[in-house]
């Protein structure tokens, strides 16, 4: 699906043809024939516009004469068919072509980010200002990250309240999910802080000489080194409490296999005593012509049982 944004009387307006200084957004279903004829209509390398669609892609930057090709990854939503044993969040390359007329952002997955720009949350934005809008978009990927690190690191805090008390493994594969997503976290923004620092280095996006734009440009970069350090910091700190969980469900578990020991213990002992009492011999005072014999041997197992009882209580091991 192609379509057509630029902005008029500060509102986003989708055209129904191309205009110079419009921003081209290609997002899914498209087919390969569109593709193709796009890269003919717009003089694009087939190859900026393929690139960013395959998922294994890396953060780079490439340019072909006047068309300037820049790849980053961007988090998303996991809508996969095993969703329990997947990560939470993946990172799908997002490519923005800059060219002589337009600024072109091709995704193959639904994109939040793009999202952001489309149902017009972001302010100030201009696809006509093409520095500045390519940074927004970098600004507001940062963002994402930022946004799902937060929620990762909420939901974490909430299994881990569920953990205390349970000796499930749910919890655990719902922590194996977060650590999956933190995974993916940490791989793209180190690949995305150096795409940036590139960029920066060799002035890509013709920012140096504008100082409120170079700036921004210094800000997106301090802001995705933060989520960078936010990621690692929350992947070491679950590392440490699955270990510490797995241990907690383990002592769980102990404390049942104890308790079910000792109750087994408890209950066994008038078992053995009616066993004794039961076999085919003659005991003093308790023979068969002894009417209160029966009594006699319950009143002894509940004496005994109630005195093991209360020495595995005093031991703690009820």
């Amino acid at each position: 699906m192609i379509r057509y944004y630029a902005k008029e009387n500060g509102r986003l307006k989708e055209l129904t043809t191309p205009e110079v200084g419009c921003w081209i957004n290609v997002s899914p279903p498209f087919s390969r024939e569109e593709i193709d004829k796009f890269s003919e209509q717009f003089l694009v390398p087939i190859d900026f516009l393929t690139d960013p669609l395959d998922i294994d892609e890396r953060p780079r930057y490439e340019r072909d004469e006047d068309v300037r090709l820049i790849i980053f990854a961007t988090p998303v939503l996991n809508n996969g068919i095993d969703r329990e044993n997947q990560a939470i969040y993946m990172t799908v390359p997002t490519g923005i072509i800059i060219t002589i007329e337009h600024v072109i952002t091709i995704c193959g997955w639904e994109n939040p980010v793009l999202e952001q720009f489309l149902s017009e949350k972001v302010r100030h934005f201009d696809p006509a200002d093409e520095r500045k809008f390519v940074l927004q978009i970098l600004e507001q990927n940062v963002n994402r990250y930022l946004l799902s690190l937060r929620k990762l690191n909420h939901k974490r805090n909430v299994i881990e309240k569920e953990l205390y008390e349970s000796s499930r493994n749910m919890e655990i594969k719902q922590l194996l999910s977060i650590e999956k997503s933190l995974v993916y976290f940490v791989n793209a923004l180190n690949a995305n802080e150096l795409l940036k620092m590139k960029m920066k280095r060799t002035n890509f996006l013709h920012v140096n000489d504008d100082e409120d734009l170079l700036d921004l440009f210094e800000d997106i970069i301090i802001d995705n080194s933060q989520a960078l350090d936010m990621s690692k910091v929350y992947t070491d700190i679950l590392g440490g409490t699955m270990d510490a969980y797995a241990s907690i469900i383990s002592n769980n578990l102990n404390i049942v296999m104890k308790r079910l020991t000792t109750i087994t213990i408890v209950l066994m002992i008038p078992t053995v005593i009616a066993s004794f009492f039961g076999m085919n011999v003659k005991i003093p005072y308790f023979d068969t012509e002894h009417k209160g014999a029966f009594f006699m041997i319950l009143i002894i197992s509940l004496v005994i049982s109630s005195l093991v009882a209360l020495l595995f209580r005093r031991r703690n091991f009820f």
